[in-house]
């Protein structure tokens, strides 16, 4: 029987998601459900639970840390623990720090498969915490973006299929899942493009990081997306 060996570049892909892993199950993650008797707190209790948020947060550390290019942890942002909160709030979730709130009232009034779901706005707001904002210099679409696009590329997009198609959108960066569309598709232009601007990102912001990276303005980046899906 033939020997078959994976290529250098399969091998390097592997090496980095192993290493990734092993350090992400260094970070402690704690998840705590405050709305423990309501609708939504013990909705999580019985379809998603603590343990499984746990995993997920860990799950999806690793992931963004390969997605970032972050295998060595002198690459990413020294953060030693991550606290999930299931809380009585509006809106979806949102990320101060290094904690993840997460709206009870979503888990109840959620229609579909509700860990799934969850688990997709984990990976979400976890590129919150661990990716750069440009020292707060860039916008908060493309902060957003860059977080919907690690969880496009995590395989979580929303069932429902509320999130635009590819090619949609008014501007490059409109936020969410408009800009996670337009990353993707800049990403088939340089496949390490999104772990390149995050890097950058970690100094400041510029628009001429895209000219820098792709060799085009984001303007025509745009133009060019939004006429390849045209028609």
């Amino acid at each position: 029987m033939k020997n078959t060996f994976p290529s250098p570049l399969c091998l390097a892909l592997l090496l980095t998601i192993a290493a990734a892993t092993r350090v992400a199950l260094a970070v402690d993650y704690e998840v705590t459900n405050t709305a423990i008797g309501t609708p939504g707190g013990n909705l999580f209790d019985s379809e998603i639970s603590v343990d499984y948020t746990k995993q997920v947060l860990a799950d999806a550390t690793s992931f963004i840390w390969t997605t970032f290019n972050q295998g060595n942890e002198g690459d990413h942002k020294n953060i030693q623990i991550i606290n999930g909160l299931i809380e009585s709030l509006d809106g979806v979730a949102y990320t101060a720090g290094i904690a993840i709130h997460v709206s009870a009232q979503y888990i109840a009034n959620f229609q579909g498969d509700v860990k799934t779901e969850i688990t997709g706005v984990l990976y979400h707001e976890s590129t919150h915490v661990w990716q750069w904002d440009g020292k707060g210099q860039a916008s908060s679409g493309l902060i957003e973006g860059v977080a919907d696009y690690v969880r496009l590329m995590a395989g979580y997009e929303p069932l429902d299929g509320h999130w635009v198609k590819p090619g949609q959108g008014d501007r490059w960066d409109q936020g969410y899942d408009v800009t996670a569309r337009f990353l993707d598709y800049c990403g088939g232009l340089d496949s390490g493009f999104v772990a390149k601007l995050n890097a950058k990102m970690k100094d400041g912001y510029s628009n001429d990081f895209f000219v820098e990276l792709l060799g085009k303005t984001v303007d025509q980046l745009f133009s060019d997306y939004k006429a390849a899906y045209a028609g």
